[in-house]
C-alpha cells in the first residue's frame, strides 16, 4: 500500500490538513446549494433530465480528479491498476448502496412530519424513464469488458458514445412547466424571473459559480477530510475504496438531501443519483484507459491498455449486479421503503465483511431473477420501457 500512502500523503499529514476542514466543508456545502439552485431553475428552460445530467457533471468533479490521479499512477506502475478499479466500484456502489436509501428515508421521514401515514413509495415521472433505462446500455457493454478482462481505448470511445446518447435522449423531454417555478427554493425562482440574457446569467452564474467554488475547494476539501479519517485510524484501503469517494460524491448527497427532505422532489433528488451513476459507468469508466494509457505512453514510449485480474473482475461483477438490480428495482417506476433497506443492508454487509462480496453478488442476482420472474407471472407491462418508447418515439416539440 506504498502507493495508497504517496498518493494520500498530504492528507495524512493531519495536523494543518484536517483543520482546514473548517473552511472547505461550508465551501463545499455552499457550492452544492449553489448547483442545486441552479439545476432547478434551469429545469424550467431544458429538461429536468438535461438539467441533471450537468449538475451530474459538476459534482463529480473531485469523483473525476481522485480517479484520474490514480489511473496515471497505475499508468506507472501496472500492479497498481487494482486501485483504479477498486476506487470506480466503490464510488458506485456508494452512491447506490448508500445514496438511493439515504433519499427515500429522507423522504419518508420529513413525509410523516407533513402528516403523511405510513411508508409510501417514491413514484418516479414518465420523463423519468430516460435515466432508468439509460442505466441498461453501459451495463450491458461492461459485460463485454469483463469477458476481455480489459478496458482499451476503442471501449472507452464507445463508453462516451452512449453517454452521448443518453443526452440526446434527454433532449427529447420539454422542460418543466413555468406554472411549477411557485415550488422552487426563492434563489431558483430569482434567477428563473430574470429577463433576457439576465435569465441565462443568473442561471448560467449559479452552475458555474457552484462549480468553479466546487473545484476550488475540492481538492483542500479532500485533503482535509482524508486527514481527519487518518487521525481515526481509517485504514489505508477503507481511505481508498470507501472514505475517498464518500467525500467526492458529497455534493450530490448534499442537493439530493435538500430534494428529499422536500418530499415532493424526492424523484428528483433520486434520478440526480441515477444520473451521476450513468456518469461513472460511461464518462469516469472511460478516463481509466485513456489517462492509464496516456500515462503508460508517457513512460515507457509505448501505449497500454488496462487489463485488470481476476480480483477485481469479481468487485466489477458485484457492482454490475447492484446496478442492474437497482434498474430492475426502478422498472416500474417507483421505489419503496424495502427496496431501500434491502438495498442499504447488502451495501453494509460488504462493507463491513468484504469477504463476503461473492455471497452478496448470488444475493443481487438472485433478487434480479425472482424480480424478473413476478415480472413475467404478473404479466404487467413495465412502465419504465414503455414510457421511455414514447418519449423516443414522440415527435419533439417546437
Amino acid at each position: 500500500m506504498r502507493f495508497v500512502l504517496k498518493l494520500l500523503a498530504p492528507a495524512l499529514q493531519a495536523g494543518g490538513s484536517a483543520v482546514s476542514a473548517l473552511w472547505t466543508f461550508p465551501s463545499i456545502l455552499l457550492s452544492a446549494f449553489l448547483v442545486a439552485w441552479g439545476a432547478e431553475a434551469a429545469q424550467f428552460m431544458i429538461s429536468q433530465g438535461l438539467a441533471l445530467a450537468i449538475l451530474a457533471w459538476l459534482q463529480t468533479l473531485p469523483e473525476f480528479a481522485v480517479e484520474a490521479v490514480i489511473a496515471w499512477e497505475a499508468g506507472r506502475d501496472p500492479e497498481r491498476s487494482h486501485l483504479a478499479i477498486a476506487n470506480l466500484t466503490g464510488a458506485i456502489r456508494l452512491l447506490l448502496g448508500l445514496g438511493w436509501p439515504m433519499i427515500y428515508y429522507v423522504f419518508a421521514v420529513f413525509g410523516r412530519r407533513r402528516g403523511e401515514h405510513g411508508l409510501p413509495a417514491i413514484k418516479l415521472h414518465p420523463e423519468h424513464s430516460v435515466e432508468v433505462i439509460g442505466l441498461l446500455p453501459p451495463l450491458l457493454y461492461f459485460i463485454v469488458i469483463l469477458l476481455k478482462q480489459t478496458i482499451s481505448w476503442v471501449d472507452a470511445i464507445i463508453l462516451v458514445l452512449l453517454y452521448a446518447a443518453y443526452l440526446v435522449a434527454l433532449l427529447r423531454n420539454p422542460p418543466h412547466d413555468v406554472e411549477q417555478l411557485s415550488d422552487a427554493p426563492a434563489v431558483s425562482r430569482w434567477a428563473y424571473r430574470q429577463r433576457g440574457w439576465r435569465r441565462h446569467a443568473a442561471i448560467g452564474g449559479l452552475l458555474a459559480g457552484g462549480g468553479l467554488l466546487l473545484f476550488v475547494t475540492a481538492h483542500p476539501f479532500l485533503e482535509s477530510m482524508l486527514a481527519v479519517a487518518a487521525v481515526l485510524g481509517v485504514s489505508q484501503f477503507v481511505l481508498v475504496q470507501w472514505v475517498a469517494p464518500f467525500l467526492s460524491e458529497f455534493p450530490e448527497k448534499v442537493s439530493a438531501f435538500l430534494w428529499a427532505r422536500r418530499v415532493t422532489h424526492a424523484p428528483m433528488a433520486l434520478m440526480n443519483m441515477v444520473s451521476s451513476n450513468i456518469n461513472q459507468w460511461t464518462v469516469l469508466a472511460a478516463m481509466i484507459p485513456l489517462v492509464y494509457g496516456y500515462s503508460h505512453y508517457h513512460h515507457t514510449g509505448v501505449w497500454a491498455d488496462f487489463h485488470f485480474d481476476a480480483e477485481q473482475r469479481v468487485e466489477i461483477i458485484l457492482t454490475l449486479l447492484q446496478t442492474g438490480l437497482g434498474v430492475v428495482l426502478l422498472a416500474n417506476m417507483e421505489f419503496d421503503w424495502f427496496d431501500a433497506t434491502a438495498l442499504f443492508v447488502l451495501w453494509l454487509v460488504q462493507f463491513l465483511v468484504p469477504h463476503l462480496r461473492e455471497e452478496v453478488s448470488i444475493a443481487y442476482a438472485l433478487w434480479i431473477g425472482i424480480l424478473l420472474v413476478g415480472f413475467v407471472v404478473r404479466g404487467k407491462r413495465l412502465l419504465a420501457p414503455a414510457y421511455f418508447w414514447e418519449n423516443v418515439t414522440r415527435k419533439r416539440q417546437p
